[in-house]
């Protein structure tokens, strides 16, 4: 992932679920907060609602590689957290990876902008 760091301290999982805003698919929910930095920070959570471990660690491993395609089309400078559902169990690489690449996509960009017309106005 070239520009993107690896998310792992509990504080900043326990800030993005508080304070980030939520963009929803069927197979996951998407916490982002931006922030300054020149890079992105991904966390990838599966609760054992998702399953045994194995089924856990496939949905880590499909949502790492949906990011890792889509990486490129993100906007830079937001911290991520993506948080797999229980229905991500029938969900593929490939779907996850048309709605960060699509819809997900279109609501980062929009809750960036929104973002900067709150900056601008104070």
């Amino acid at each position: 992932m070239e520009h993107t760091v690896i998310l792992n301290q509990n504080r900043d999982f326990l800030r993005l679920y508080q304070r980030g805003k939520k963009i929803v698919s069927p197979c996951m929910i998407l916490y982002v907060q931006k922030t300054r930095r020149k890079v992105n920070r991904l966390g990838i959570t599966a609760g054992k609602k998702i399953g045994c471990a194995v089924k856990r660690n496939r949905a880590k491993r499909i949502i790492r590689q949906a990011y890792r395609e889509t990486e490129h089309l993100l906007p830079v400078g937001f911290d991520l957290v993506i948080v797999a559902l229980p229905s991500i169990v029938g969900c593929s690489s490939v779907q996850l990876r048309n709605f960060l690449a699509g819809s997900g996509r279109k609501r980062l960009q929009k809750l960036m902008d929104t973002d900067n017309k709150g900056e601008k106005q104070k």
